[in-house]
């Protein structure tokens, strides 16, 4: 049995992942049938070894010591990883986590432990630790578990990883290390990592809410190294979508085999600006890394109700330009950032932070949702069953304005266009961020000019917001491997926007 105590820290960063690591073998149980069929809570039960008497005993024992609310997180996760390396596949891999967590909650205090072992015995250990942490002199008992329907699965697998054998996947590996070489004779080395995680998920809480969620990953990513004139260089693309194996397909390894030979190939002609303080157009798509690290994670209502975040006192104020509308969405279709329900057990739902201007709403989990008052946007987020569920982001992006990207580029003279993006951090209290731009180009005069790479731009959160004076009709969600971590947790996320004109940033580059 294991322990974990609530622990705030200030700062959030964002990564996107060029290559995946290969797990180890830890352990095993055998998998649950996915995909699009219906599983039951009797099913999930089964599933997990428990019943509902079971659980209902480990949600009383939690109790018992006056805590007010209490909630149980079974997880089966199982990932496969396999690697492609000099024109072969040569390594995979599987590592299956089993478990459960136990929450107490009583008012601002959090207990919680976690067993790998699922026995009643075990759960009850686990439960009297949670309860012993977050005592209190409640006499709540727990209501009668009722489960609650998954009503519009955002995705569905059509085929389930469990299903997709090492020999079913290799091939496309294989095919997107030969159209790599095969687009451009530059182009003197490869790698390839696909992964697919599929996880069960089982929770109940003290309120009689109780629900099963099938949770599909997939994430397909390549990288290259080409060679000109002896000087070489190197970039990556990937994809990654809440899907069973239908995600792999013709379409997507041609998408991106020429998505890293033209990255890849811009870097040769690519120069680092003079750095200074500057106009930034900020592309499509990526860009949106922006809105993750210089609002998203300030948003998050754990960081507001601890007085740690610059936006704290900002609620229903207008923090920038009027025409700027910023969404946190869970419901988007096979999103990797999508939560049919969080890890709180409250449905995923599309929140709009930022409205005409104003700051709308905070991200809230369970905790942060009572302390204001008010009903949880869905944000409550945990790695695994070993942590406890915290405010985090899901797909976060900007609305559409009404500006062209070219009418936005002829209206500076002197700055850079960021287009390709690779990863950010951000200091909550200051709200200073930073992130880093792997490629983009030059503005002089209006136009787009000499291409430039490796260039990290630094900001402050509501400065940069404010900042904003156009927004492009171009619109585009960046479904990229991009992982999020805070308070030593990692998720999957995803970020977007349009096309966006910052009046000034600081852009590090040459002196």
């Amino acid at each position: 049995m294991k322990v974990d105590r609530r622990n705030f820290i200030k700062t959030g960063s964002l990564v996107v992942l060029g290559s995946l690591a290969a797990p180890s073998i830890i352990g095993g149980c055998v998998p649950m049938g996915g995909s699009g069929k219906t599983v039951d809570i009797s099913g999930a039960l089964n599933h997990f070894g428990v019943t509902e008497e079971d659980m209902k005993k480990v949600l009383a024992a939690a109790l018992e010591k006056g805590g007010n609310y209490a909630d149980l997180f079974f997880e089966h996760t199982f990932t496969n990883s396999m690697g492609l390396q000099d024109g072969a596949v040569n390594r995979t891999s599987s590592y299956i986590d089993f478990g459960m967590g136990v929450r107490v909650l009583n008012g601002d205090q959090t207990g919680y432990a976690y067993v790998e072992e699922i026995t009643l015995d075990q759960m009850l250990k686990a439960a009297r630790t949670a309860a012993r942490i977050a005592s209190g002199t409640a006499t709540v008992a727990p209501a009668n578990l009722t489960e609650k329907k998954i009503a519009d699965n955002r995705y569905v697998a059509k085929t389930a990883w469990e299903d997709y054998m090492v020999k079913d996947k290799m091939p496309y590996l294989q095919r997107l290390n030969d159209r790599i070489f095969a687009l451009d004779s530059r182009v003197i080395k490869v790698n390839a990592n696909l992964a697919d995680i599929t996880s069960h998920i089982l929770f109940c809480n003290s309120e009689g809410v109780t629900y099963y969620d099938y949770r599909p990953m997939a994430q397909l990513g390549a990288s290259c190294v080409m060679e000109e004139n002896g000087k070489t260089e190197t970039n990556s693309a990937g994809r990654s979508f809440r899907m069973g194996a239908e995600f792999l397909n013709d379409e997507l390894i041609e998408t991106l085999s020429k998505e890293v030979i033209d990255r890849t190939t811009i870097l040769f002609k690519a120069i680092k600006p003079k750095g200074g303080e500057m106009p930034v157009v900020m592309g499509a798509g990526g860009s949106g890394i922006l809105l993750h690290e210089a609002i998203g994670h300030a948003f998050e209502a754990d960081f507001n109700r601890k007085n740690i975040s610059i936006f704290s006192d900002l609620l229903n104020k207008k923090v920038c330009n009027e025409n700027i509308n910023v969404i946190d969405d869970g419901t988007i279709p096979f999103n990797r950032g999508s939560v049919n329900i969080d890890d709180d057990g409250v449905e995923g739902q599309k929140t709009y932070i930022v409205k005409n201007g104003v700051l709308n709403s905070y991200l809230h989990d369970r905790v942060s949702a009572a302390h204001y008052g008010i009903p949880s946007t869905g944000n409550g987020r945990r790695e695994s069953f070993r942590q406890i569920p915290i405010p985090r982001m899901r797909a976060t992006y900007m609305e559409a304005g009404n500006v062209s990207e070219d009418e936005m580029i002829a209206s500076v003279k002197n700055g850079i266009y960021a287009s390709i993006f690779t990863n950010g951090q951000v200091q909550i209290g200051a709200g200073d961020f930073t992130f880093f731009v792997k490629s983009g180009y030059l503005i002089e005069d209006g136009k787009l000019t000499q291409p430039i790479k490796d260039v990290n731009i630094i900001g402050n959160g509501p400065k940069a917001l404010a900042d904003i004076t156009m927004v492009g009709n171009n619109y585009m969600m960046d479904n990229g491997t991009w992982t999020c971590g805070k308070d030593g947790q990692s998720c999957p996320v995803t970020c977007g926007m349009p096309s966006a004109l910052v009046s000034k940033l600081t852009v590090g580059g040459e002196n």
